[in-house]
């Protein structure tokens, strides 16, 4: 069986190589108030537009207009503009995980050598995924990950993205495991600043509305921002609010600054898991309720995002430093405008951080698939509107 699986993974492969088109071709996809820009390497997110307030179409994401720049920042300050993030996203401890008595050491590539982050030293953002297909309103990308990074056994993926009224953005992302046990845990990991940089209170998210109504726990994490296996409350023990609370409606910079080392040693910002507890009429994986919600005043543009992953990372770019400009589409004066810090916030739907290290959280079944399970999915919808 292993033998006849090894020839289909090689035809696989070969068949793959010979499709694969130049991968960093833009695909546009649109629809009436919103298209989207990808390109296959990282099946990565480049450009979304959605109107404003005044009815003028922003670009409410971050990236660089060539598309050779992202596998330059790639090689050098490797900021995961846009991508696909996996094998398993965000971190793993020590870089190792036992699966039925097999254990398996990933390249540590995070905080010098001591963890494990988004797949490795070459994860899914930086492989060249091949078109499967195109139209007016979607595209679909695949990926067959060969035992990358040490991970064990094969794994197909397909990454599809539409567009559609509402305006709406939708990526799917589905895993086929091909014969080993492994953890699969995928990410897309966006940028985004629905401000657009049109204006200075646009050129951060601090003034950005965040809600998060079912989040009222989180994962704590050391500081090097690796799960302790502990899981914190948003409120504290005399039932008020800590910096960590977004079950109301609250600006991101209105606590900002007490949350010192709450993204790492000697780090001020958000750079936190936060757990999905949805209500009893819904369920564990429903996506029929609203995640969360983040608008900004400046251009009026508020996104919800629905997703069936149990958890959300919130990192509030506290380590942009002014050094990279934004897209010639989202430069709105005179002067050049760079990424500040706090200039944008990454919203990873996914499962519990290394929860494959944690069986005591129970996600054994949301995070290690075989060729008998279903496959791992994850879905994310991003709906847009216009407020005040």
């Amino acid at each position: 069986m292993s033998l006849f699986i090894a020839l289909i993974v090689s035809i696989l492969s070969l068949a793959i190589s010979a499709l694969n088109p130049d991968p960093l071709q833009k695909y546009t996809i649109s629809v009436p108030g919103i298209n989207a820009t990808f390109i296959p390497y990282g099946a990565r997110l480049t450009n979304l537009y959605v109107n404003d307030r005044n009815g003028v179409p922003q670009d409410v994401v971050l990236g660089y207009d060539d598309a050779a720049d992202f596998v330059r920042n790639d090689q050098t300050v490797h900021t995961y503009f846009g991508p696909v993030v996996g094998r398993y996203a965000n971190r793993i401890k020590n870089g190792t995980f036992t699966i039925q008595g097999v254990t398996s050491q990933i390249p540590q590539n995070d905080n010098m050598g001591h963890d494990t982050l988004h797949g490795g030293n070459i994860g899914y953002d930086q492989r060249n995924w091949t078109i499967v297909a195109a139209n007016a309103s979607s595209v679909t990308f695949s990926l067959l990950d060969q035992a990358f990074e040490g991970f064990p056994g094969n794994v197909m993926t397909y990454a599809t993205y539409s567009v559609s009224a509402g305006p709406r953005w939708t990526s799917r992302l589905v895993s086929i495991p091909l014969d080993e046990p492994t953890p699969i845990m995928l990410a897309n990991h966006v940028y985004w600043n629905l401000g657009a940089f049109v204006d200075p209170t646009g050129s951060t998210i601090l003034n950005h509305t965040l809600h998060m109504p079912y989040a009222a726990r989180y994962i704590q994490i050391d500081n090097i921002e690796v799960p302790t296996g502990g899981i914190g409350s948003v409120r504290r023990n005399d039932n008020s609010t800590s910096y960590l609370d977004f079950t109301s409606p609250k600006q991101i910079g209105r606590d900002i600054e007490l949350a010192v080392n709450g993204c790492g040693y000697n780090c001020t910002g958000y750079d936190n898991a936060f757990i999905l507890d949805r209500p009893r009429y819904s369920g564990p994986e429903a996506s029929d309720l609203s995640m969360l919600t983040l608008r900004s005043n400046s251009t009026g543009i508020q996104m919800d995002v629905y997703t069936n992953q149990q958890s959300l990372q919130i990192y509030t770019c506290d380590n942009t430093n002014g050094t990279i400009p934004v897209k010639r589409s989202q430069q709105h004066t005179g002067d050049t405008t760079y990424v500040e810090k706090y200039g944008c916030v990454v919203i990873e739907t996914q499962q519990w951080i290394d929860g494959i290290n944690h069986p005591e959280w129970g996600q054994d079944e949301y995070q290690i698939y075989t060729v008998d399970s279903e496959p791992a999915v994850v879905f994310a919808q991003y709906d847009f509107s216009i407020v005040g």
